[in-house]
Order: structure tokens, then sequence, then C-alpha cells
């Protein structure tokens, strides 16, 4: 008698000739067939009950009380709502479960026809995922949305097995931004649709706090139509201020309950993704933690930074190897971004030719000093890093695509660094409309 390929609690698989004596010899509850040579035979222990499940239904009502559909993140109509596994990673507190939450609402007439759980839910210390999923499942939900799977165990396997277990029923979950859930070790990745979410867009940032509603626009529009587009939004809204607030905390969507307390909620966020999302994706120690917080603070005192690895290593008594790693899972946690001249891969690290920290609310809430050419240069950075491929140049600050140079400044920049470069452009801070090749910075916030 062993576990099935499955991992089920209680649940055993066996040939039916063993199956007669294990039912003289133990108390069954159920014998399920399966296939034509072996039976599912399961225990009578601690049969789940309904009330057993409360606290998770109250929880459940309780966050879903809270939401509404009046503004939704851009990946909302992206996703592919029929497929049987979604599978959604992004930062802490970019807003993955609100936009569980929201598709629950659009869905269903009643709530309870489906069900939502957070795996950090102190619920999973005494109970499994698998036997909630079965419970749900016997009782006629099909239906599921995971938040936080990270914090469970072998959750990819969990999922798989859900998959191959039961044909009609459909998860979507969200996870930390460190997961490669693309490239899941039990093959989930071929049963699974992935998505990212990113944090909020200046776009989305203006739309979410009423200041103007306007289409995400595309890279080639903003070059080839920039002087246009610019004077249409400018005729609209006060965009120099309303891109001064958002600089400094509009990228997560929780600064509207957050207040003047955002920027210590943010770095709390911060210190919580290394203490806990850190550990419970990958498998490091206290040191670990400890190193990687310093490292953290390092740069954060420093961005825009041209690493010396080693002597970031030395800092924090640790090898450079090791010092690479920690500056590649941050990168993975949206709490740095590496700048690379090549594609960045997490197999092969290489050194960066700058660090920063992952967008501009960041630098307001970790740095004691925020340089005006850095903070105009995360925002690039990050908004187009969002939806295009970004590396270092040799002429100019970025290089996108592969063919386009950029170089970001102040009103007084000029062609000097990009001169007779083919597919250069200028973006351009503290101007509303540009010309020719000089763009306005903030226009690059339209990207998605």
């Amino acid at each position: 008698m062993q576990f099935s390929g499955s991992k089920m609690k209680r649940l055993y698989e066996v040939n039916i000739t063993d199956a007669i004596h294990i039912c003289k010899s133990d108390f069954i509850r159920e014998i399920h067939f399966y296939k034509s040579d072996f039976v599912y035979l399961r225990k009578h222990d601690a049969i789940m009950q309904s009330s057993d499940i409360q606290p998770l239904v109250n929880y459940y009502h309780w966050k879903i009380k809270q939401v509404n559909l009046n503004f939704k993140r851009y990946l909302f109509n992206r996703i592919n709502w029929d497929a049987r596994i979604i599978g959604i990673k992004g930062a802490r507190g970019v807003g993955k479960t609100t936009l569980l939450l929201q598709r629950i609402l659009e869905k269903y007439k009643d709530i309870d026809d489906t069900f939502y759980i957070t795996l950090d839910h102190l619920w999973f210390r005494n109970h499994s995922l698998e036997e909630l999923v079965e419970y749900l499942y016997t009782h006629g939900i099909t239906e599921i949305y995971i938040d936080e799977v990270h914090k469970y165990k072998d959750w990819s396997q969990s999922l798989k097995t859900f998959y191959d277990e039961f044909a009609d029923l459909r998860i979507v979950y969200t996870g930390s931004s460190m997961l490669e859930i693309e490239k899941s070790s039990t093959d989930l990745a071929r049963r699974q649709t992935p998505y990212r979410l990113d944090g909020l867009s200046f776009r989305e940032y203006l739309k979410y706090t009423g200041a103007l509603e306007y289409e995400p626009l595309q890279l080639s529009d903003i070059l080839q139509n920039h002087v246009a587009t610019a004077m249409d939004i400018c005729g609209k809204t006060k965009i120099l201020k309303m891109f001064d607030k958002y600089l400094k905390t509009g990228y997560y969507p929780y600064f509207t309950e957050a207040k003047n307390d955002f920027p210590i909620r943010l770095a709390e966020t911060a210190k919580l993704v290394i203490e806990n999302d850190l550990p419970a994706v990958l498998d490091v120690n206290y040191a670990t933690i400890e190193k990687t917080q310093k490292l953290l603070m390092i740069i954060a005192e420093h961005v825009p930074l041209q690493p010396t690895t080693e002597k970031l290593a030395s800092s924090i008594s640790s090898t450079r190897d090791s010092c690479l790693k920690m500056m590649y899972l941050l990168d993975k946690a949206a709490i740095l971004r590496l700048l690379t001249t090549e594609l960045k891969s997490y197999k092969r690290l290489v050194n960066p030719e700058k660090i920063y920290l992952d967008n501009t609310n960041l630098m307001y809430a970790l740095g004691s000093n925020v340089n005006e050419g850095n903070l105009r240069e995360t925002f690039f950075f990050n908004q187009v890093g969002n939806t295009h491929d970004v590396r270092s140049s040799h002429a100019g600050d970025f290089l996108i695509d592969g063919k386009l140079r950029v170089e970001v400044g102040g009103p007084s920049k000029d062609f000097s660094q990009i001169a007779d470069i083919p597919d250069s452009f200028l973006a351009i801070d503290g101007i509303e409309t540009g010309y020719g090749a000089r763009i306005p910075l903030w226009l690059f916030g339209f990207l998605y």
C-alpha cells in the first residue's frame, strides 16, 4: 500500500486484491474505483464539516466587502479567465488580491458559488489545502481563487494534483514575484497560463485618482505622435503636478488608505518581502536574510549604483557569488532593478552595469537623499521596463528593444551624448510638451 501519485491526504492507491484485505482490517469510509486495476480507499478519520471552514468563509466575506469594481488594473481584461489554471505573480502591494476579488464580484451574483482563500491564513497550520479543495469540490465549488500560494509547501505539486484529479475544476492563484511559475519543476507550466501584475503606471494612477482617463499608448505612438498626444493630455489635467505626486506615492494602490503613513508602510513592505516571502520561496537561513537587508540599505543610499560586486560583498561579509544572488533575488522581488548589457538571466548571473531601486516610491521610502537625476532614470526604467526589454547602452542611458537609445534628463539636456546616432531620443523631465526627438518624460508612463 502506498500514497498515490496525487499525494491527496488519507488517499491510498492499491490494487483490488489488497483492497479486500485492507477493508477487513481497517475502517474504510469510501471506495473509489479508478482506471481498471486500482481503487482508492479513504479512511474514516476527521471528515471535514462545514463548521471547519467557517473561519475561511468569514475571512472571505470580510475581504470581499472591501472591494468594488470602480477601478480595474490593466491586467484584468488581458487575462484569459477560461483557462483551467491561471497564475498571477507580482510584488507585494500591487493589487493581486483585489484583482481576484474583483473577478469574483464581476462573475458571481452569489459569491458563495465560488471560494477565495489565502494560504497565509492561520487555518492552514492545522489543515491542508488538499482537504479543503476536496471538500469544496464535493460540495459543488468548481472555481477556487487562491492567494499567497508561495506560503504553502509543495504548492505546485498540489495544483498539478487538482488539475489532474478534478477535470472541471478551475483555479486562479497569486504568488510572489520571486516565483518562477512558468518554469515549475512539477510540470505545472504546461497546465497553466501565467501572468505578471506590475505596480500602477502613471496612466493608471491618473485614472485611479480621478484626474484623467486615457487609453494606453504603444511606444511607437509616443515616439511618433508625442506632441499632439501631450497637448491633448495637458489640456485635460495639470500633468506635472500629478506627476510629482505619482513619483512619491503613486506606484502602489494602497497609497489611498495609507495616506501620510505611506512611506512607512512601503518600507515595512520591503522588509516583509525579505523576512517572509524570501524564506517561503527559497531555502535561506537567518544570516542570509540579515545580509540581504543590509545589502538593500547600502544600495538604497547610493542608487544609481555602478557596483563593484567584490566591494559590496565585503561590506556585508559575503562572497561575490552570494552577493550577486542576493541582488538578483531582490530584482525578482521587484525591490531592485538591475540594468545589464545583455538579456538578464537568473540562471547565469552577470555583474549589472547599474543598480536602481525598482520604482520611485521606494526611493522616498528607503533612501535618505533622493537625487533628481536618479529619480528620472528610475521612473523611465520602471515604466518602460515593465513592457519592453531595457538594457544598458554605451551611448545614452538606456537601450530599448535592442535598437532605440534614450537619454534621460532635465529641460537643459541636449543631444551631445547621442549625437548622430540613429533612433535616439531624449526623455525630458519638467516639460509638458516636447518637439522632434525631445519627448516629455511623464508620457512614458502611459505604456500600460
